[in-house]
Protein backbone atom coordinates (compact mmCIF):
# COMPACT_ATOMS: atom_id res chain seq x y z
CA UNK A 1 0.00 0.00 0.00
CA UNK A 2 2.81 2.41 0.95
CA UNK A 3 4.59 1.67 -2.34
CA UNK A 4 1.45 2.56 -4.34
CA UNK A 5 1.10 5.84 -2.44
CA UNK A 6 4.78 6.59 -2.99
CA UNK A 7 4.43 5.97 -6.72
CA UNK A 8 1.49 8.40 -6.84
CA UNK A 9 3.58 11.08 -5.12
CA UNK A 10 6.50 10.57 -7.53
CA UNK A 11 4.23 10.77 -10.57
CA UNK A 12 2.55 13.88 -9.17
CA UNK A 13 5.89 15.64 -8.70
CA UNK A 14 7.11 14.68 -12.18
CA UNK A 15 3.86 15.96 -13.71
CA UNK A 16 4.25 19.28 -11.90
CA UNK A 17 7.76 19.71 -13.30
CA UNK A 18 6.54 18.84 -16.80
CA UNK A 19 3.70 21.39 -16.48
CA UNK A 20 6.18 24.13 -15.61
CA UNK A 21 8.28 23.36 -18.71
CA UNK A 22 5.15 23.24 -20.87
CA UNK A 23 3.91 26.63 -19.65
CA UNK A 24 7.28 28.20 -20.44
CA UNK A 25 6.76 27.21 -24.09
CA UNK A 26 4.07 29.88 -24.38
CA UNK A 27 0.28 29.91 -24.94
CA UNK A 28 -1.34 27.31 -27.14
CA UNK A 29 -4.72 26.63 -28.68
CA UNK A 30 -7.10 23.72 -29.16
CA UNK A 31 -7.15 22.00 -32.52
CA UNK A 32 -10.91 21.55 -32.18
CA UNK A 33 -11.69 25.25 -31.82
CA UNK A 34 -14.45 26.37 -34.18
CA UNK A 35 -13.96 29.23 -36.58
CA UNK A 36 -17.64 30.24 -36.59
CA UNK A 37 -18.20 33.85 -35.66
CA UNK A 38 -21.12 32.95 -33.37
CA UNK A 39 -19.51 29.96 -31.66
CA UNK A 40 -18.91 30.39 -27.94
CA UNK A 41 -15.14 30.13 -28.19
CA UNK A 42 -12.60 32.96 -27.98
CA UNK A 43 -10.94 34.20 -31.15
CA UNK A 44 -8.12 36.63 -31.78
CA UNK A 45 -8.85 40.05 -33.18
CA UNK A 46 -8.28 40.77 -36.84
CA UNK A 47 -4.76 42.03 -37.53
CA UNK A 48 -4.35 45.61 -38.52
CA UNK A 49 -7.44 46.87 -36.72
CA UNK A 50 -7.11 50.49 -35.62
CA UNK A 51 -9.77 52.17 -33.52
CA UNK A 52 -11.31 55.21 -35.29
CA UNK A 53 -10.27 58.56 -33.90
CA UNK A 54 -12.83 61.13 -32.87
CA UNK A 55 -12.69 64.47 -34.63
CA UNK A 56 -12.22 67.61 -32.58
CA UNK A 57 -15.39 69.71 -32.12
CA UNK A 58 -15.94 72.39 -34.73
CA UNK A 59 -16.13 76.11 -33.94
CA UNK A 60 -19.92 76.06 -34.38
CA UNK A 61 -20.30 73.14 -31.96
CA UNK A 62 -18.02 74.82 -29.41
CA UNK A 63 -20.00 78.09 -29.61
CA UNK A 64 -23.29 76.23 -29.13
CA UNK A 65 -21.91 74.45 -26.06
CA UNK A 66 -20.67 77.72 -24.55
CA UNK A 67 -24.09 79.32 -25.13
CA UNK A 68 -25.84 76.41 -23.40
CA UNK A 69 -23.52 76.69 -20.40
CA UNK A 70 -24.19 80.43 -20.22
CA UNK A 71 -27.97 79.85 -20.18
CA UNK A 72 -27.62 77.27 -17.40
CA UNK A 73 -25.50 79.55 -15.24
CA UNK A 74 -27.93 82.48 -15.70
CA UNK A 75 -30.92 80.48 -14.45
CA UNK A 76 -32.17 81.08 -10.92
CA UNK A 77 -30.64 78.73 -8.36
CA UNK A 78 -33.17 79.36 -5.60
CA UNK A 79 -36.09 77.55 -7.15
CA UNK A 80 -38.64 76.23 -4.68
CA UNK A 81 -38.32 72.63 -5.82
CA UNK A 82 -35.65 71.07 -8.01
CA UNK A 83 -37.45 68.18 -9.67
CA UNK A 84 -34.22 66.81 -11.19
CA UNK A 85 -32.46 66.70 -7.83
CA UNK A 86 -35.49 65.16 -6.13
CA UNK A 87 -35.66 62.43 -8.75
CA UNK A 88 -32.00 61.60 -8.28
CA UNK A 89 -32.37 61.53 -4.49
CA UNK A 90 -35.39 59.25 -4.79
CA UNK A 91 -33.41 56.92 -7.04
CA UNK A 92 -30.57 56.83 -4.49
CA UNK A 93 -33.04 55.96 -1.72
CA UNK A 94 -34.52 53.15 -3.83
CA UNK A 95 -31.05 51.76 -4.51
CA UNK A 96 -30.18 51.88 -0.83
CA UNK A 97 -33.43 50.15 0.07
CA UNK A 98 -32.78 47.42 -2.49
CA UNK A 99 -29.25 46.92 -1.18
CA UNK A 100 -30.57 46.79 2.37
CA UNK A 101 -33.10 44.10 1.43
CA UNK A 102 -30.39 42.16 -0.38
CA UNK A 103 -28.12 42.31 2.68
CA UNK A 104 -30.93 41.04 4.89
CA UNK A 105 -31.55 38.07 2.61
CA UNK A 106 -27.83 37.31 2.58
CA UNK A 107 -27.69 37.33 6.36
CA UNK A 108 -30.65 34.99 6.79
CA UNK A 109 -28.33 32.09 7.68
CA UNK A 110 -26.97 33.13 11.11
CA UNK A 111 -23.38 32.64 12.20
CA UNK A 112 -22.84 29.42 14.04
CA UNK A 113 -25.75 27.64 12.37
CA UNK A 114 -25.17 23.95 12.72
CA UNK A 115 -24.50 21.90 9.62
CA UNK A 116 -27.51 19.72 10.33
CA UNK A 117 -29.74 22.79 10.37
CA UNK A 118 -28.35 23.95 7.03
CA UNK A 119 -28.95 20.56 5.48
CA UNK A 120 -32.53 20.59 6.75
CA UNK A 121 -33.28 23.83 4.88
CA UNK A 122 -35.33 23.19 1.75
CA UNK A 123 -34.49 26.61 0.30
CA UNK A 124 -30.74 26.18 -0.12
CA UNK A 125 -29.76 26.17 -3.79
CA UNK A 126 -26.85 23.86 -2.89
CA UNK A 127 -25.89 22.08 0.32
CA UNK A 128 -22.34 23.40 0.26
CA UNK A 129 -19.13 23.66 -1.76
CA UNK A 130 -17.35 20.40 -2.56
CA UNK A 131 -13.98 19.43 -4.01
CA UNK A 132 -12.10 16.54 -5.62
CA UNK A 133 -8.48 15.44 -5.24
CA UNK A 134 -7.43 13.04 -8.04
CA UNK A 135 -4.05 12.40 -6.39
CA UNK A 136 -5.71 10.78 -3.38
CA UNK A 137 -8.94 9.17 -4.63
CA UNK A 138 -12.21 9.84 -6.50
CA UNK A 139 -14.26 11.05 -3.53
CA UNK A 140 -16.14 14.37 -3.49
CA UNK A 141 -15.79 16.02 -0.07
CA UNK A 142 -15.78 19.38 1.68
CA UNK A 143 -12.51 21.28 2.02
CA UNK A 144 -12.29 20.48 5.74
CA UNK A 145 -12.69 16.76 5.09
CA UNK A 146 -10.02 16.89 2.39
CA UNK A 147 -7.54 18.54 4.75
CA UNK A 148 -7.69 15.45 6.95
CA UNK A 149 -7.56 13.03 3.98
CA UNK A 150 -4.58 14.74 2.33
CA UNK A 151 -2.63 14.83 5.58
CA UNK A 152 -3.22 11.11 6.16
CA UNK A 153 -2.28 10.30 2.55
CA UNK A 154 1.01 12.23 2.60
CA UNK A 155 2.18 10.98 5.99
CA UNK A 156 1.49 7.42 4.79
CA UNK A 157 3.87 8.06 1.85
CA UNK A 158 6.75 9.26 4.03
CA UNK A 159 8.15 5.79 4.64
CA UNK A 160 8.83 5.14 0.97
CA UNK A 161 9.47 8.67 -0.39
CA UNK A 162 10.44 10.98 2.45
CA UNK A 163 12.06 13.91 0.61
CA UNK A 164 9.44 14.80 -2.00
CA UNK A 165 6.58 13.96 0.35
CA UNK A 166 8.00 16.23 3.04
CA UNK A 167 7.99 19.11 0.54
CA UNK A 168 4.34 18.42 -0.29
CA UNK A 169 3.44 18.27 3.41
CA UNK A 170 5.08 21.65 3.97
CA UNK A 171 2.95 23.39 1.38
CA UNK A 172 -0.24 21.30 1.64
CA UNK A 173 -0.75 20.75 5.38
CA UNK A 174 0.22 24.15 6.80
CA UNK A 175 -2.23 26.99 6.27
CA UNK A 176 -0.21 30.00 7.41
CA UNK A 177 1.73 30.88 4.26
CA UNK A 178 3.94 33.42 6.00
CA UNK A 179 5.18 30.83 8.49
CA UNK A 180 5.69 28.31 5.71
CA UNK A 181 7.76 30.76 3.67
CA UNK A 182 9.88 31.68 6.70
CA UNK A 183 10.49 28.00 7.39
CA UNK A 184 11.39 27.26 3.76
CA UNK A 185 13.90 30.13 3.70
CA UNK A 186 15.64 28.74 6.79
CA UNK A 187 15.69 25.17 5.41
CA UNK A 188 17.17 26.41 2.11
CA UNK A 189 19.81 28.28 4.06
CA UNK A 190 20.77 25.08 5.93
CA UNK A 191 21.10 23.19 2.63
CA UNK A 192 22.90 25.98 0.74
CA UNK A 193 25.46 26.31 3.54
CA UNK A 194 26.32 22.62 3.24
CA UNK A 195 26.42 22.63 -0.57
CA UNK A 196 28.64 25.74 -0.58
CA UNK A 197 30.87 24.55 2.28
CA UNK A 198 30.72 20.73 2.34
CA UNK A 199 33.77 20.36 4.63
CA UNK A 200 32.79 23.08 7.14
CA UNK A 201 31.55 21.13 10.18
CA UNK A 202 29.79 24.11 11.77
CA UNK A 203 27.20 23.95 8.98
CA UNK A 204 26.60 20.25 9.66
CA UNK A 205 24.92 20.87 13.02
CA UNK A 206 21.59 22.39 14.01
CA UNK A 207 21.10 22.98 17.72
CA UNK A 208 17.60 21.73 18.55
CA UNK A 209 17.10 24.40 21.24
CA UNK A 210 18.14 27.24 18.98
CA UNK A 211 15.31 29.87 19.13
CA UNK A 212 15.12 30.18 15.34
CA UNK A 213 14.80 26.43 14.94
CA UNK A 214 12.24 25.97 17.74
CA UNK A 215 10.12 28.97 16.70
CA UNK A 216 10.19 28.88 12.89
CA UNK A 217 11.15 25.35 11.81
CA UNK A 218 10.05 22.75 14.35
CA UNK A 219 6.33 23.81 14.54
CA UNK A 220 5.85 23.57 10.74
CA UNK A 221 4.57 20.19 9.55
CA UNK A 222 7.00 18.50 7.18
CA UNK A 223 10.07 20.51 8.19
CA UNK A 224 11.59 17.83 10.44
CA UNK A 225 10.81 15.14 7.86
CA UNK A 226 12.58 17.21 5.20
CA UNK A 227 15.72 17.55 7.33
CA UNK A 228 15.80 13.79 7.95
CA UNK A 229 15.48 13.19 4.20
CA UNK A 230 18.35 15.67 3.64
CA UNK A 231 20.70 13.60 5.82
CA UNK A 232 20.24 15.05 9.33
CA UNK A 233 20.01 12.72 12.33
CA UNK A 234 19.44 13.63 15.97
CA UNK A 235 22.41 13.19 18.32
CA UNK A 236 23.45 14.20 21.82
CA UNK A 237 26.55 16.44 21.71
CA UNK A 238 28.37 18.55 24.22
CA UNK A 239 27.69 22.27 24.01
CA UNK A 240 29.25 24.74 26.46
CA UNK A 241 29.97 21.90 28.86
CA UNK A 242 26.41 20.54 28.70
CA UNK A 243 25.01 17.76 26.53
CA UNK A 244 22.27 18.94 24.20
CA UNK A 245 20.25 17.58 21.26
CA UNK A 246 21.55 18.42 17.77
CA UNK A 247 20.55 17.52 14.25
CA UNK A 248 23.80 16.43 12.62
CA UNK A 249 24.27 16.10 8.86
CA UNK A 250 26.33 13.35 7.28
CA UNK A 251 26.89 12.74 3.59
CA UNK A 252 26.51 9.01 4.23
CA UNK A 253 22.90 9.58 5.31
CA UNK A 254 21.87 11.26 2.07
CA UNK A 255 24.03 9.70 -0.65
CA UNK A 256 25.80 12.82 -1.92
CA UNK A 257 25.45 16.55 -2.55
CA UNK A 258 23.43 15.87 -5.71
CA UNK A 259 20.57 14.65 -3.55
CA UNK A 260 20.76 17.83 -1.49
CA UNK A 261 20.53 19.96 -4.62
CA UNK A 262 17.50 17.96 -5.81
CA UNK A 263 15.73 18.36 -2.46
CA UNK A 264 16.46 22.09 -2.39
CA UNK A 265 14.96 22.49 -5.87
CA UNK A 266 11.93 20.42 -4.84
CA UNK A 267 11.48 22.64 -1.80
CA UNK A 268 11.68 25.84 -3.84
CA UNK A 269 9.22 24.55 -6.46
CA UNK A 270 6.33 25.17 -4.00
CA UNK A 271 4.39 22.17 -5.25
CA UNK A 272 1.28 21.38 -3.21
CA UNK A 273 -1.66 19.01 -3.42
CA UNK A 274 -4.38 21.20 -4.89
CA UNK A 275 -8.10 20.57 -4.74
CA UNK A 276 -10.37 20.74 -7.79
CA UNK A 277 -13.73 22.43 -7.34
CA UNK A 278 -16.57 20.00 -7.95
CA UNK A 279 -19.33 21.48 -10.10
CA UNK A 280 -22.00 19.84 -7.94
CA UNK A 281 -24.00 19.47 -11.14
CA UNK A 282 -27.77 19.57 -10.80
CA UNK A 283 -30.70 19.60 -13.23
CA UNK A 284 -33.74 21.57 -12.06
CA UNK A 285 -37.30 21.79 -13.29
CA UNK A 286 -38.94 25.24 -13.69
CA UNK A 287 -40.82 24.74 -10.40
CA UNK A 288 -37.62 23.92 -8.52
CA UNK A 289 -35.77 26.86 -10.03
CA UNK A 290 -38.62 29.19 -9.02
CA UNK A 291 -38.01 28.53 -5.31
CA UNK A 292 -36.26 31.43 -3.62
CA UNK A 293 -32.53 30.93 -4.02
CA UNK A 294 -30.39 30.94 -0.87
CA UNK A 295 -26.69 30.21 -0.72
CA UNK A 296 -24.85 28.37 2.06
CA UNK A 297 -22.24 30.17 4.14
CA UNK A 298 -19.41 28.44 2.23
CA UNK A 299 -20.03 30.85 -0.67
CA UNK A 300 -19.03 33.91 1.37
CA UNK A 301 -15.54 35.24 1.99
CA UNK A 302 -16.86 37.00 5.11
CA UNK A 303 -19.61 36.10 7.55
CA UNK A 304 -23.25 37.10 6.85
CA UNK A 305 -23.25 39.16 10.03
CA UNK A 306 -20.29 41.20 8.78
CA UNK A 307 -22.12 41.78 5.49
CA UNK A 308 -25.19 43.00 7.34
CA UNK A 309 -23.22 45.38 9.58
CA UNK A 310 -21.27 46.82 6.67
CA UNK A 311 -24.45 47.39 4.66
CA UNK A 312 -26.21 49.10 7.55
CA UNK A 313 -23.23 51.38 8.12
CA UNK A 314 -23.06 52.32 4.44
CA UNK A 315 -26.80 52.99 4.24
CA UNK A 316 -26.79 55.21 7.32
CA UNK A 317 -23.81 57.19 6.03
CA UNK A 318 -25.35 57.69 2.58
CA UNK A 319 -28.71 58.74 3.99
CA UNK A 320 -27.12 61.15 6.42
CA UNK A 321 -25.08 62.93 3.79
CA UNK A 322 -27.70 62.58 0.99
CA UNK A 323 -24.80 61.49 -1.12
CA UNK A 324 -25.46 61.43 -4.87
CA UNK A 325 -23.22 58.63 -6.09
CA UNK A 326 -21.58 58.85 -9.48
CA UNK A 327 -21.26 55.87 -11.81
CA UNK A 328 -17.65 55.37 -10.70
CA UNK A 329 -18.71 55.36 -7.05
CA UNK A 330 -21.46 52.80 -7.72
CA UNK A 331 -19.01 50.56 -9.59
CA UNK A 332 -16.58 50.79 -6.69
CA UNK A 333 -19.33 49.73 -4.27
CA UNK A 334 -20.29 46.89 -6.59
CA UNK A 335 -16.71 45.59 -6.69
CA UNK A 336 -16.57 45.75 -2.91
CA UNK A 337 -19.72 43.63 -2.76
CA UNK A 338 -18.30 41.09 -5.21
CA UNK A 339 -15.15 40.64 -3.12
CA UNK A 340 -17.34 39.26 -0.33
CA UNK A 341 -17.87 36.04 -2.29
CA UNK A 342 -15.59 33.11 -3.08
CA UNK A 343 -17.94 31.09 -5.29
CA UNK A 344 -20.70 31.69 -7.80
CA UNK A 345 -23.76 29.59 -8.60
CA UNK A 346 -24.52 29.53 -12.34
CA UNK A 347 -27.87 28.35 -13.68
CA UNK A 348 -28.32 27.89 -17.43
CA UNK A 349 -31.94 27.92 -18.59
CA UNK A 350 -32.80 25.92 -21.71
CA UNK A 351 -35.74 26.54 -24.05
CA UNK A 352 -37.57 23.46 -22.68
CA UNK A 353 -37.64 25.13 -19.24
CA UNK A 354 -34.99 22.95 -17.56
CA UNK A 355 -32.01 24.43 -15.71
CA UNK A 356 -28.44 23.18 -15.58
CA UNK A 357 -26.74 24.29 -12.37
CA UNK A 358 -23.06 24.33 -11.42
CA UNK A 359 -20.71 25.85 -8.82
CA UNK A 360 -17.73 27.95 -9.92
CA UNK A 361 -15.00 29.98 -8.32
CA UNK A 362 -15.50 33.73 -8.81
CA UNK A 363 -12.01 33.77 -10.36
CA UNK A 364 -12.80 31.20 -13.04
CA UNK A 365 -13.25 32.51 -16.56
CA UNK A 366 -16.40 32.52 -18.66
CA UNK A 367 -14.80 29.85 -20.87
CA UNK A 368 -15.10 27.44 -17.91
CA UNK A 369 -18.87 27.99 -17.89
CA UNK A 370 -19.04 27.44 -21.65
CA UNK A 371 -17.07 24.19 -21.35
CA UNK A 372 -19.36 23.07 -18.50
CA UNK A 373 -22.44 23.58 -20.69
CA UNK A 374 -20.80 22.04 -23.76
CA UNK A 375 -19.77 18.88 -21.85
CA UNK A 376 -23.39 18.22 -20.86
CA UNK A 377 -25.08 18.81 -24.24
CA UNK A 378 -26.51 15.92 -26.22
CA UNK A 379 -25.66 17.65 -29.52
CA UNK A 380 -21.92 17.67 -29.09
CA UNK A 381 -20.02 20.18 -31.21
CA UNK A 382 -22.91 22.43 -32.25
CA UNK A 383 -22.29 26.12 -31.45
CA UNK A 384 -24.54 27.87 -28.98
CA UNK A 385 -25.05 31.27 -27.38
CA UNK A 386 -25.47 32.25 -23.74
CA UNK A 387 -27.10 35.54 -22.82
CA UNK A 388 -28.15 37.30 -19.66
CA UNK A 389 -31.88 37.46 -18.78
CA UNK A 390 -31.92 40.98 -20.23
CA UNK A 391 -30.70 39.68 -23.60
CA UNK A 392 -27.11 40.91 -23.30
CA UNK A 393 -24.72 38.80 -25.38
CA UNK A 394 -21.15 38.11 -24.33
CA UNK A 395 -18.49 39.36 -26.70
CA UNK A 396 -15.25 37.61 -27.55
CA UNK A 397 -13.31 39.75 -25.11
CA UNK A 398 -15.57 38.50 -22.30
CA UNK A 399 -14.60 34.86 -22.74
CA UNK A 400 -11.30 35.31 -20.90
CA UNK A 401 -12.82 37.52 -18.18
CA UNK A 402 -13.52 36.11 -14.72
CA UNK A 403 -17.03 35.70 -13.37
CA UNK A 404 -16.26 38.45 -10.86
CA UNK A 405 -15.23 40.84 -13.63
CA UNK A 406 -18.44 40.06 -15.53
CA UNK A 407 -20.53 40.61 -12.36
CA UNK A 408 -21.87 37.01 -12.52
CA UNK A 409 -21.56 36.78 -8.73
CA UNK A 410 -22.79 35.35 -6.38
CA UNK A 411 -25.54 33.73 -8.46
CA UNK A 412 -26.93 34.30 -11.93
CA UNK A 413 -29.13 32.79 -14.64
CA UNK A 414 -27.90 32.56 -18.23
CA UNK A 415 -30.18 31.84 -21.18
CA UNK A 416 -29.18 29.09 -23.65
CA UNK A 417 -29.97 29.07 -27.36
CA UNK A 418 -28.48 27.34 -30.36
CA UNK A 419 -26.55 29.45 -32.79
CA UNK A 420 -29.23 30.69 -35.25
CA UNK A 421 -26.96 29.76 -38.14
CA UNK A 422 -27.45 26.07 -37.25
CA UNK A 423 -31.21 26.07 -36.64
CA UNK A 424 -31.88 24.00 -39.76
CA UNK A 425 -29.46 21.29 -38.69
CA UNK A 426 -31.05 21.11 -35.24
CA UNK A 427 -34.57 20.81 -36.73
CA UNK A 428 -33.40 18.18 -39.19
CA UNK A 429 -32.09 16.02 -36.35
CA UNK A 430 -35.65 15.66 -35.02
CA UNK A 431 -34.43 15.73 -31.43
CA UNK A 432 -35.65 18.56 -29.23
CA UNK A 433 -33.78 17.59 -26.06
CA UNK A 434 -30.74 19.53 -24.98
CA UNK A 435 -29.01 17.65 -22.17
CA UNK A 436 -27.49 14.18 -22.32
CA UNK A 437 -29.72 11.35 -21.04
CA UNK A 438 -27.26 10.53 -18.24
CA UNK A 439 -27.49 14.15 -17.10
CA UNK A 440 -31.28 14.20 -17.24
CA UNK A 441 -31.30 11.35 -14.73
CA UNK A 442 -29.90 13.77 -12.19
CA UNK A 443 -33.09 15.84 -12.19
CA UNK A 444 -34.25 16.20 -8.61
CA UNK A 445 -37.72 15.17 -7.50
CA UNK A 446 -40.00 17.79 -6.00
Amino acid sequence: MAEKISEKVKNFFQKKKADVKFKKAGPGHKLTESTSSNTMAPKSKKPGYVAPQRNAPSDVTRQAAEAALARMSSQKKDTAFNTSLAAIQAKVRRELEAEKNNAQSIAEVPIGTKETELEASTHLAVRGVYFKCPLVNDEVLTKEDWKVKIKEFLFAALEEERGITACLILYSCNYNRTKVQDCVNILCRYIDNIIGNPTETKFHRIRCYNPTFTDKVLPVLGASEFLYAAGFKQQRLEHNGVEEDFLVWSEENVGGLETLEFLRDALKSENRVDLELDRNLQVLSPAQAAVRLELPQDFYAISPEEIKKEQQSKSEMAEKQLQLRTKAMREKDELREIRKYKFSLIRVRFPDGLYLQGTFSVYEKLTEVLDFVRDNLEHDGLPFILTTPTGQKFEEKDFESTLAELRLVPATILIFQWDPAFNEEIKASGNTTYLKPEIMILMQEL
